[in-house]
């Protein structure tokens, strides 16, 4: 089964069908990749997103009958994660990326996604947190000159933003708060410095927050709901975006690279209330729902405008992969079981 921009499922079986929409190419993608030649390297394959972004790469490659790779580079501690990329047609590589004996036998190519970088665990790791996100960064302009690079970073280079504002904007200042979201302006200072001086060409993604069935603040909140345990609002608001449309944008945006870089926030195009979330999933689901503490005026905001602008609206909108949600939850369908911690307002994690 396919996913078309004008009718959506009304739930996702299982995991196969899942991937099926997860990866499934927007017209913006296609469009990219009839224009768009060479290999793409995807550095940090491994992670929450990547999978199915190498994924849509290749399925995108294959229906305009674009020539070139796409090669996933990691770590693979799951054996079968590699497998399976492969399966799709994804040639991968086995690299830690911070080992430059081996970063150097990671081949060239065109088009690089930079989705490497160190989020959770950062509290009481602040050093490897900095290699991996501005380090790194540095490593990797470097070996590649050439190429043009779509990196990933965050919204919380931003700060809390005003309820009132209706999110960050591209052009705001960052007001970085914590080690992992200083880290993260710090990789995307090392990306313009080599933008700059190099004229290599850059977008550099600011993503608050992809979510899909098995992840993802809407997830969490629902096994809360689910579990009847108490939800914090203290955080009372944010934004998601379905993890397809966060992947299509990215890919699309190899389009978009400039010297100094372009940047982009992807975000969803709704502000969320935590507590008008949990009240429909409890609804849907027959809970109770118990909360604690008070809306902040404040929260973890992108405005997302600019992107849907360029690469069209969102295919799934946060009402419909809410229900999605609540089914999957109810279920037991299959959870990565790596919480976003979201609710986080000090900037740990």
């Amino acid at each position: 089964m396919n996913f078309h921009d004008d009718i959506l499922p009304p739930r996702i079986a299982d995991e196969p069908h899942l991937e099926n929409l997860l990866s499934t190419p927007t017209a913006a993608v296609l469009d990219t990749f009839r224009r768009v030649q060479g290999d793409v390297l995807i550095l940090g394959v491994a992670g929450k997103m990547g999978p199915s972004l190498a994924h849509m790469a290749r399925r995108a490659k294959d229906a305009v009958q674009a020539g070139g790779r796409v090669i996933g580079v990691a770590r693979f501690s799951q054996p079968n994660l590699r497998r399976q990329l492969e399966d799709w047609g994804v040639e991968t590589i086995q690299c830690d990326l911070l080992d430059e004996s081996q970063f150097v036998t990671v081949p060239p190519a065109q088009n690089i996604i930079y989705m490497a970088g160190m989020k959770f665990g950062s509290t009481g790791n602040a050093s490897l947190t900095w290699a991996m996100n501005t380090w790194l960064p540095g490593l990797v302009c470097r070996r590649f000159p050439d190429s043009q690079i779509v990196a990933f970073s965050t919204g919380n280079v931003y700060g809390l933003c005003p309820l009132a504002l209706g999110g960050s904007v591209e052009n705001d200042a960052p007001h970085p708060v914590g080690e992992y979201a200083m880290s993260c302006l710090g990789r995307e200072r090392i990306f313009e410095h080599f933008s700059r001086t190099r004229q290599v060409p850059v977008t550099i993604i600011r993503l608050n927050y992809a979510c899909e069935l098995r992840y993802g603040v809407l997830v969490d909140l629902a096994r809360k709901v689910w579990q009847e345990e108490t939800v914090d609002v203290a955080m009372g608001h944010f934004n998601v975006i379905w993890q397809a449309d966060a992947n299509a944008m990215a890919l699309a945006a190899l389009a978009h690279v400039a010297h100094p870089p372009f940047v982009l926030n992807v975000a969803g195009p709704e502000i969320l209330s935590v507590r008008r979330v949990c009240e429909s999933f409890g609804r849907w689901m027959g809970k109770t729902v118990h909360f604690s503490g008070t809306e902040s005026t404040n929260a973890l905001l992108s405005n997302g405008t600019l992107g849907q602008s360029l690469f069209g609206a969102v295919r799934v909108e946060a009402p419909a992969l809410m229900q999605w949600i609540s089914d999957w939850v109810q279920r037991g369908g299959a959870t990565l079981n790596k919480p976003t911690h979201f609710e986080s307002r000090d900037g740990s994690f």
